[in-house]
């Protein structure tokens, strides 16, 4: 099987950092500016709205405004990617997978920054633990990026794992499974929207990623959860 991971919020806490990570970009690039404390504060709910989820959205590529392309956001996602946590252990989750005989894929979407996505992976030192590494948002769409996904690897079930299950309405295939990832941070989103899953066919919700395994017997036998 094809196991697909989105990144953060996924097999990384990259979200209980952001304030901390504004802060030390301030301190590296902004040192003149009074009050970093209060302006870390506010980049941060700035931050935060880009997180909102877009229900049936990602059809088209993103258009990143030119302020946020700047060395002081390159140096904001450096040093959140130095303060990320691996989620469950994660690096061994896909090392497992991959001894299993499993083709697994990052599938997420790009940052503000070109080419950001795959520096942070590698900075977390899962770059390398991935069969390939697919990123949407600025060079294509999601639809585009699935696309390529089936002309690399063919029609096999294709499992994608996130924790923003907005992703999941429109997109995929007859042969893909949705598992939805719970994490508290991106899950108050759709807890007000909970009826919206119901636009999800084949939708698995797990709360620890080691139930991947689950999912896949299950998906095996032919039963979803």
């Amino acid at each position: 099987m094809i196991i697909a991971f989105d990144f953060d919020g996924t097999l990384a806490d990259t979200y209980w950092c952001i304030e901390e990570a504004f802060k030390r970009a301030l301190q590296k690039r902004c040192r003149w500016l009074p009050g970093k404390a209060l302006w870390a504060k506010l980049l941060t709910k700035i931050e935060l709205q880009f997180e909102r989820p877009t229900f049936g959205g990602h059809k088209k590529k993103t258009k990143v405004p030119f302020f946020l392309r700047t060395k002081f956001f390159e140096t904001w996602f450096e040093e959140r990617a130095k303060l990320t946590k691996p989620i469950d252990d994660s690096p061994e989750l896909l090392r497992r997978l991959k001894e299993e005989g499993h083709t697994v894929i990052s599938f997420s979407a790009e940052d503000f920054i070109d080419g950001m996505k795959a520096r942070r992976l590698k900075m977390m030192g899962i770059y390398d633990l991935f069969d390939d590494v697919i990123v949407f948002g600025h060079e294509m769409t999601l639809d585009e990026a699935f696309k390529l996904v089936r002309e690399k690897y063919g029609d096999e079930i294709f499992i994608w794992v996130d924790d923003k299950p907005w992703r999941f309405i429109g997109h995929g295939d007859e042969n893909t499974e949705y598992v939805w990832y719970y994490f508290p941070f991106t899950a108050k989103f759709i807890e007000k929207k909970r009826e919206r899953l119901a636009l999800i066919p084949h939708l698995h919700i797990i709360r620890d990623l080691w139930s991947i395994f689950d999912v896949i017997e299950n998906v095996e036998r032919g039963k979803h959860f």
